[in-house]
């Protein structure tokens, strides 16, 4: 047993503006703090938590920072693009979107599906999240 077996995954999100960045996620995502602190928001989702902190640096945005996963991607998208999130297009070599969705093949064999659907957005602070939904259970 390795020392971190037993360790709690803990997101971080950078945010250069903590009360814009507030205001998407509430407004946005339906998601409110259940803890701050100074220079920081503490979220808990779905049993684990994600904190967004005041930074100067800015994340490029290049790359999913943080995912989350549903049960129904299509839904999950209707509801956030009624609140205003904008899904990013994707058109990479293995990976492209069609209508703000990627069909994605294979998935870890533990989580009992053949692949995934998923699908983009940046919050606030130009961070790269996503949504993702297991098919072929």
């Amino acid at each position: 047993m390795g020392i971190l077996d037993n360790a709690r995954v803990a997101v971080r999100l950078p945010a250069q503006d903590l009360e814009r960045a507030r205001r998407f996620y509430a407004d946005k995502l339906g998601l409110e703090p259940v803890d701050e602190r100074p220079g920081g928001l503490l979220y808990r989702c779905g049993g684990a938590d994600f904190a967004l902190f005041r930074s100067a640096g800015a994340s490029p945005g290049t790359f999913t920072q943080m995912a989350l996963e549903v049960d129904d991607l299509r839904a999950a998208m209707d509801e956030l693009e009624r609140r205003g999130v904008v899904f990013e297009e994707v058109d990479l070599p293995g990976l492209k979107t069609v209508d703000g969705v990627a069909e994605i093949q294979g998935n870890y064999p533990s989580k009992g599906a053949t692949g995934e659907l998923g699908a983009w957005f940046r919050d606030s602070e130009g961070n790269m999240l996503g949504l993702g939904q297991p098919v072929g259970r």
